[in-house]
């Protein structure tokens, strides 16, 4: 079955039809007494609260899959591996502000998690780091999910040998940064092994950085970052502890309200724990919007690594590679 890339259309081009619907389906609602929207699809078991869901799969496998609607709810997921799965995608909705530890929607520090298909919006916290997706422990997958209008979209602790997948996803009006709390940004993985991130969009963001990640290996590719709309911006992909892999089939469009206009690429910002040698980055395309400042390091290098530049198609007043 076919997958629109998100890229092709608005902020919110997911296929509904990805995901067919094989459980009962309630009709859009905001959480009331009694209602039961948690399946745990291998038993045929209906949870009233995701908490409930998850305590019942513990330390073993399972797939939640919940009904359409807006639900003013969040889990833990504290063991096992966990499939979170709309069963309509793009029809399941968490909200803030309700939020689990004062972090997230999701809070995940099990084995594995997969999440699909689902709204994360409205998250916000006095720390300024609320997200929809708190990720702890383990791996991590996402698919088909949007985030939006909140401090994050995606916040990961530290899990050395642990990876984290994201694929046809959206972040739309994500990050912060100044004033009372450190900065907050669309995706911010801290030091995991590997990141991958592909055929998502970015756009919109209101601070930070878009896609933040101090994993040692990357492959970001067939992405879209449109700053056209985005305020206080930084960085359209920061790897601040440098890092190996892929960056390519990206399309970049820097806007003219950042915080930070100097870099779309940065590698090797903060510290230099992971080498670099070999990070390749070619075949994207950059340009700017009307407006935006001219002169910016497509990638700007503050290690001595061997970062290859390919063949990127950039537009008038970006400059191909500074060594920073």
């Amino acid at each position: 079955m076919n997958r629109l890339p998100l890229l092709l259309g608005g902020a919110f081009a997911i296929a509904l039809a990805i995901i067919p619907a094989t459980g009962p389906l309630r009709a859009q609602q905001n959480y009331i007494q009694g209602a039961t929207p948690y399946l745990w699809v291998e038993t045929g078991q209906r949870f009233d609260r995701l908490q409930s869901a998850l305590f019942a799969i513990g330390n073993g496998k399972g797939t939640i899959r919940i009904d359409p609607g807006r639900w003013d709810d969040c889990g833990v997921q504290v063991d096992g591996d966990v499939t979170f799965e709309a069963a309509i995608p793009g029809k399941t909705r968490f909200a803030g502000p309700r939020v689990c530890e004062g972090k997230a929607a999701l809070v995940l520090r099990g084995r594995n998690a997969r999440v699909v298909g689902f709204i994360f919006e409205n998250f916000h916290s006095n720390e300024g780091n609320a997200a929809g997706i708190r990720l702890e422990k383990g791996n991590l997958t996402v698919e088909q999910d949007w985030f939006r209008n909140s401090d994050s979209g995606i916040l990961s602790s530290n899990e050395p040998h642990g990876s984290v997948t994201v694929d046809h996803s959206t972040f739309t009006h994500l990050g912060r940064c100044g004033g009372y709390a450190a900065c907050a940004h669309s995706i911010y993985v801290n030091f995991y092994d590997s990141l991958t991130v592909t055929h998502s969009r970015f756009e919109a963001g209101t601070g930070g950085h878009y896609l933040k990640a101090r994993a040692a290996h990357v492959t970001i590719e067939g992405n879209s970052f449109d700053d056209t709309q985005g305020n206080a911006t930084n960085y359209m992909i920061d790897l601040p502890e440098g890092a190996t892999g892929r960056i390519s089939g990206n399309w970049f469009i820097q806007g003219s309200h950042k915080e930070n206009a100097t870099t779309l690429i940065a590698v090797a910002a903060e510290g230099h724990p992971h080498s670099s040698n070999g990070l390749t980055i070619e075949g994207n395309m950059a340009k700017l919007a009307p407006g935006a400042p001219s002169g910016p390091a497509f990638v700007g290098n503050w290690s001595s690594d061997r970062v290859v530049v390919g063949a990127n198609q950039l537009g008038a007043g970006i400059v191909r590679y500074v060594k920073r």
